[in-house]
């Protein structure tokens, strides 16, 4: 019989080549790139109950890895914005493009740090925590600051943070009987409401300002809406599972 390795994501797998070939597909299948570490254990103890030939091991992944650097990178960034777009009186046109591209930089790191994470088994129980807290937080004090600088009303800003801390601590809430995976509409929702902030950030006028207006709409709608649906799936998922599990 010959006995092989494989690594997947956050686990060593040790055993016959036919039986890992088997259990390889049922992994490619499932979520477990995006699991976090104590589900990883749950994954682990499940392989070495029901499948007895198959030695399971738990691989640790080090805090220090490129995804969560660049969540790092996203929370240092936040007080670096809000200086630039409160630098002046908060309306100079300099201070707010160089406020711009500090928001847009940000803004492609959580782009990069999930993907990175998810790809390469980079998911780490440091970064299920940090990477929503440094999204809100950037989301968060950008909202507050259009807001104090009047050029945003504070209606806008509190119906989105409300949905964000909400459906965050409705996440964490339910971590252990599963991940809530993010919707399309969830993804788009994230990206309009980064377009439209970012577009309220720089210095806009007339048509353009029509335009980000638009923009901020359609964001709204679909943080009200979006957040609806994570709140159905979540209590959809708690009545499904039995009580313990």
């Amino acid at each position: 019989m010959v006995y092989t390795f494989e690594v997947v994501p956050a686990i060593v797998l040790i055993g016959p080549a036919d039986a890992l070939a088997g259990l390889r597909g049922q992994l490619s299948d499932s979520p477990l790139q995006v699991f976090t570490e104590y589900q990883v254990r749950e994954a682990v103890e499940f392989i070495a109950t029901h499948k007895p030939d198959i030695v399971a091991i738990e691989h640790k992944l080090p805090v220090r890895n490129i995804a969560n650097v660049l969540t790092g990178l996203r929370l240092v960034l936040v007080p670096v914005f809000l200086i630039a777009l409160f630098a002046g009186d908060g309306h100079e046109t300099a201070w707010r493009f160089t406020a711009f591209v500090i928001f847009a930089v940000a803004v492609i790191t959580d782009r990069f740090d999930g993907a990175l994470a998810r790809s390469y088994g980079m998911v780490t129980e440091f970064g299920t925590l940090a990477d929503p807290i440094a999204d809100k937080a950037l989301i968060g004090a950008a909202l507050i600051g259009l807001s104090m600088l009047g050029d945003l009303p504070w209606w806008v800003s509190v119906v989105i943070m409300a949905r964000e801390i909400g459906i965050t601590v409705l996440r964490f809430a339910v971590l252990r009987r599963g991940v809530i995976p993010a919707s399309r509409g969830g993804k788009l929702k994230t990206l309009v409401q980064a377009v439209a902030i970012g577009l309220f950030v720089l210095p806009l006028s007339g048509p353009w300002l029509t335009g980000a207006w638009v923009v901020m709409w359609a964001a709204v709608v679909l943080t009200v809406v979006t957040g609806a649906d994570y709140v159905v799936s979540a209590v959809r998922d708690s009545r499904g599972r039995p009580a313990g599990h």
